[in-house]
């Protein structure tokens, strides 16, 4: 049976049994910019723990209208810095407000997954590429990872995470929500780990995700360190099997500060690779932004850039 058509029936089945499970959306009060959000409670999944979902919807949001969509990693992050561990918040909702009024993005909700905290490195490391890594270098990458209280020491869920995204909870944004469901009007979007578990994404189920936005990407996987193996597993992994330039959209970005002045010494890596792939500059963009730190301050400022690039007009 071809993979495209399994997922497809896949997703029916685990749709219908999620309906059957009457999953509500609850509307929730928040600050925002504009907009409104429903939150789903502990989503329930046979593939990763239970988590909350939140959907923003903007102001004009109508079922006579369809709308492309955003899936967001860390999604208790997004929205409203009063409730969050640090204060701080992506802005999501101002960003898609001030596009929207500038005609700049077509009609789109953003589905904002909250991480479960003690499982988020397990969930968010790119599982395959883990085989890319020589034994030895497997081993090491296990014991360092244990030492900094990592979950990938114990266990790896990308690939349940994934699926729980591709056939359970997009068939159930789907079939609730006024949604664009082809792969050129979905999108997943992420920051550090949740820029690769973005990019996994795409290159896992390119018939799904049309794009990806992968901000500050964490390409040590775990604590930097100059001899560290796991960037090279996972360009080797991108090498054999991100899918070719034709209707997919990359984004990429970096700061230069905490963090994330670990991270640009790997663009001739990405642009290299992306090249050889066919991708263009009207598909794949690495940007850098000098100043900015590992934090949800930094992406709040330049959040508008990738959600132009995935959602301009230009590509409908």
């Amino acid at each position: 049976m071809p993979r495209i058509l399994f997922l497809i029936l896949l997703s029916a089945l685990v749709s219908s049994d999620l309906i059957s499970q009457n999953i509500k959306a609850i509307p929730i009060e928040m600050n925002l910019a504009g907009g409104q959000i429903q939150r789903i409670k502990q989503f329930p999944s046979q593939f990763v723990t239970p988590r909350n979902v939140d959907i923003w919807l903007p102001d004009n949001y109508s079922e006579s209208q369809s709308y492309a969509v955003v899936y967001m990693h860390d999604g208790n992050m997004l929205f409203d810095s009063t409730d969050t561990w640090n204060k701080q918040e992506w802005g999501v909702d101002e960003a898609m407000v001030a596009l929207a009024s500038k005609n700049l993005i077509r009609d789109a909700i953003v589905v904002g997954v909250w991480n479960v905290p003690e499982e988020r490195h397990a969930d968010y490391f790119p599982q395959k590429a883990f085989d890319y890594l020589s034994e030895s270098d497997q081993e090491r990458v296990l014991e360092d990872a244990g030492k900094s209280n990592l979950s990938i020491a114990s266990q790896f869920s990308a690939d349940n995470y994934l699926k729980f995204l591709v056939t359970e909870l997009k068939p159930f944004i789907d079939s609730n929500y006024s949604t664009l469901t082809d792969f050129k009007n979905t999108f997943i979007a992420g920051s550090s780990m949740g820029g690769l578990i973005s990019m996994y994404a795409v290159a896992e189920h390119p018939d799904v995700f049309g794009g990806a936005a992968c901000m500050s990407t964490h390409w040590p996987g775990v604590a930097p360190s100059d001899d560290n193996p796991v960037p090279k597993a996972f360009f080797d992994y991108m090498e054999a099997n991100f899918p070719s330039a034709s209707d997919h959209k990359m984004y990429f970005d970096y700061g230069t500060e905490t963090l994330d002045a670990y991270y640009p010494k790997y663009k001739p890596n990405l642009d290299v690779l992306f090249v050889l792939k066919g991708y263009t500059k009207s598909d794949y963009l690495n940007l850098e932004y000098k100043g900015d730190a590992h934090d949800e301050n930094s992406w709040r400022k330049r959040v508008d850039q990738p959600l132009t690039f995935l959602l301009r007009k230009t590509d409908e």
